[in-house]
């Protein structure tokens, strides 16, 4: 007769455990330094041979006369003394102050009229009926229409910089908290209700940390509204008592057909977008995704 194997509680626990340890230490994460070589491989040489590529292309087609005219494509080391020249004069930090100070207190504005604006749309059903398509209207028109309209009801000053900003940055930030609430799960929801987290409780304990990805997102390209529709001001409007931002800059360039000082600007507000996503964005977006599990420490 053959024989069966029996198994004992006590060694069905142990099995389990030995189980679930395996898999917590799947699921752990480094928390030790990146080594740098790892670091520069990674993160600082792909970036590097990309700008060096592209500088070489530029500098290649003005060496090779393929664009032999200076006033079209001046040659690199032109917009360098350019921009040398803006550093000896003290001009160039004030250009990226000037549009930075505008562009961040603008995006902060957006901020607090947004996010509220965002709730109200996501939790209350007849708000959302009424405005939710006005903003997805306003969210893809170009913010540079508002300009025009901008100096007419509130003239050349630093209030018609912001309103444009505002009309620009406004919509994204709350559609993308809209986006974020409409992916909350309903199990979060009754879960939050059945511990008594309701109204404004649970809009702060459950709704908010559960959308954040959507939100996050939302302000991710609010900004990006941001500072272009600021750009676009900045161009359009032009005028001495707003001092001389990267826009003006532009302008200026355009102006007095000064290709240098046009690549000049440019090139700054590139970097400018660049640093800002870097130093802010990238890292508020990747702790949100590490808190859920979505990016592991490497």
């Amino acid at each position: 007769m053959a024989s069966t194997e029996t198994t004992t509680p006590g060694k069905d626990a142990g099995d389990l455990a030995g189980l679930e340890a395996g898999l917590d230490a799947l699921e752990t994460r480094q928390t030790g330094r990146t080594p740098f070589r790892q670091t520069l491989t990674q993160k600082i040489l792909p970036p590097v041979v990309a700008v060096l590529l592209v500088l070489a292309a530029w500098q290649a087609l003005v060496s090779f006369k393929i664009v032999d005219d200076p006033t079209k494509l001046p040659a690199p080391s032109d917009v360098w003394d350019v921009v040398h020249q803006a550093w000896l004069r003290g001009e160039l930090l004030g250009y990226i102050w000037t549009s930075v100070s505008r562009g961040l207190s603008g995006f902060l504005l957006a901020l607090v009229i947004g996010t509220p604006l965002g709730l109200l749309v996501a939790r209350v059903r007849f708000v959302r009926a009424a405005i939710g398509p006005i903003l997805s209207g306003l969210q893809s028109l170009p913010s540079v229409a508002w300009v025009p309209p901008a100096v007419i009801w509130l003239g050349l000053n630093n209030s018609m910089m912001y309103a444009v900003i505002l009309l620009g940055a406004v919509p994204s930030i709350a559609n993308g908290l809209v986006s974020g609430v409409d992916q909350v799960s309903p199990l979060y929801l009754r879960a939050g209700r059945t511990l008594g987290a309701t109204g404004l409780k649970g809009t702060w304990h459950i709704v908010l940390p559960a959308a954040l990805p959507g939100y996050v997102a939302g302000l991710k390209q609010g900004w990006a509204f941001s500072w272009r529709s600021l750009m676009a001001a900045e161009i359009i409007a032009s005028f001495p008592d707003l001092g001389v931002g990267l826009g003006q800059l532009l302008e200026n360039g355009r102006n007095a057909s000064d290709m240098a000082m046009v690549f000049e600007a440019i090139l700054l507000i590139l970097i400018v977008g660049i640093a800002i996503d870097l130093l802010i964005f990238s890292p508020l977006e990747r702790w949100v995704l590490r808190s859920r599990g979505l990016l592991v420490r490497s």
